[in-house]
């Protein structure tokens, strides 16, 4: 829906079905409902998101007519997609799967660019479009050696979708940007990561090879390159790691690196007090939410001020008794509406500084919601999810504003 401050959604991958029929019944399940409680009588938009298998399904042109139909009967549309997981996502270890394939494989790009397409007939007029994706591949599948060699390759498959968007750009008018998502141990784990990699691979690399395929000058080829390849901002994945984010928005303002949508989610964070009984009970209560789908990072903050990482929260839990620790944060994307969780805390306040932010000055017009651990919380955190869906988005919306007059 249209808020004073962007177009408000929820990311589906909420939603269980890894084909496109088992998917779609669940949109039509939810989302009527979802909307006639936090839109009523106002157009509601999708945060699509489709596995490799249901986009496969999808792009067929009597499934998407079908699709297009049912949105146009609920006054519904798509304006933004999740790309970053491209195979099973519910009821299967996950873990760092999560970016298989990665951007140094061809299956990535063929994926991405068929959401694309799927998104270029979905997208109403006058809209830009988004879909998140992986922060290239995951850290620990390389050595440091080779670090050099991934990041070309992997932008070198991106650059050959931004060849795909450019096209569609011509072909239909529309605008669809590809918005990387740090995550701690992506290969871009944090903001200063991907800015890096922006202005030292993206650009290099792209403003030569875009220059020359479509015969336009190194200004014109940044500015397509800008247009299409944007930020996710992920307030969970930054939460995580401590950022200042008024610091890092400005960053991103200076060097014209566009943000493609804000993704609303909050950690599981807890200062770890030197007393060894008191920090035991921090420990256990962590130690709660170590469940064996999803990768938990945790990220530590130290006495010296320097972080400390953790691949899963099995390897922190391990190191539990390190004094020199002083707070976890923790990679679980936890309900936003719950702001504590007996001695642990959420990190909603950085989305609440993050939407400050944003409602003084805006820098992305696409904002999803994007809580999918409903069903591995534990049980006494568990609501009925049309309900929590419901209580999530009115939170945001109360932070954003009211819906704004007009259909979208």
């Amino acid at each position: 829906m249209r808020t004073q401050n962007g177009y408000l959604t929820y990311c589906s991958n909420i939603h269980a079905g890894e084909s496109w029929e088992d998917h779609f019944k669940q949109l039509q399940e939810h989302i009527p409902a979802v909307k006639k409680q936090v839109s009523p009588g106002k157009a509601f938009g999708i945060g699509l998101r489709l596995s490799n298998k249901a986009s496969i399904e999808l792009i067929k042109e009597k499934n998407l007519e079908i699709f297009r139909q049912w949105l146009r009967d609920n006054n519904c549309y798509v304006f933004t997609m999740n790309g970053f997981p491209y195979g099973g996502f519910h009821r299967a270890v996950v873990k760092d799967k999560v970016h298989a394939p990665d951007w140094t494989t061809p299956e990535r790009e063929v994926y991405t660019i068929r959401l694309a397409r799927i998104l270029a007939v979905l997208l109403p007029d006058g809209m830009d479009g988004g879909i998140s994706t992986s922060p290239l591949t995951y850290r620990f599948w390389h050595t440091n050696e080779q670090l050099p060699g991934i990041f070309e390759k992997s932008t070198m498959h991106l650059l050959q979708v931004v060849d795909q968007l450019i096209q569609i750009k011509q072909a239909t008018g529309k605008l669809i940007h590809i918005d990387i998502e740090p995550e701690p141990d992506g290969l871009l784990g944090e903001g200063k990561e991907f800015t890096n990699w922006y202005t030292q691979y993206l650009l290099p690399i792209g403003i030569p090879y875009i220059a020359n395929l479509f015969g336009c000058d190194d200004d014109a080829a940044a500015l397509h390159i800008k247009q299409h390849i944007q930020l996710c901002y992920d307030v969970c994945h930054f939460a995580i790691c401590y950022e200042d984010h008024a610091a890092m928005i400005g960053q991103l303002e200076e060097l014209g690196i566009k943000t493609g949508k804000i993704q609303i989610s909050a950690a599981l964070k807890a200062a770890m007090p030197a007393n060894r009984e008191e920090r035991s009970r921090v420990v256990d209560a962590f130690a709660r939410f170590n469940e064996p789908v999803y990768l938990h990072q945790v990220v530590a903050l130290q006495q010296n001020g320097q972080l400390k990482r953790y691949a899963d929260m099995p390897d922190a839990l391990q190191d539990a008794n390190n004094a020199s620790v002083t707070e976890w944060r923790a990679h679980f994307h936890v309900p936003l509406f719950v702001e504590g969780y007996g001695l642990l805390q959420s990190t909603r306040q950085d989305i609440e500084k993050v939407l400050s932010v944003h409602r003084q000055q805006p820098f992305t017009s696409h904002l999803e919601i994007e809580t999918y651990t409903w069903e591995v919380l534990p049980e006494e955190q568990k609501l009925p999810l049309t309900e929590s869906i419901i209580r999530e988005v009115q939170w945001v919306k109360g932070l954003l504003g009211g819906i704004v007059n007009g259909e979208k």
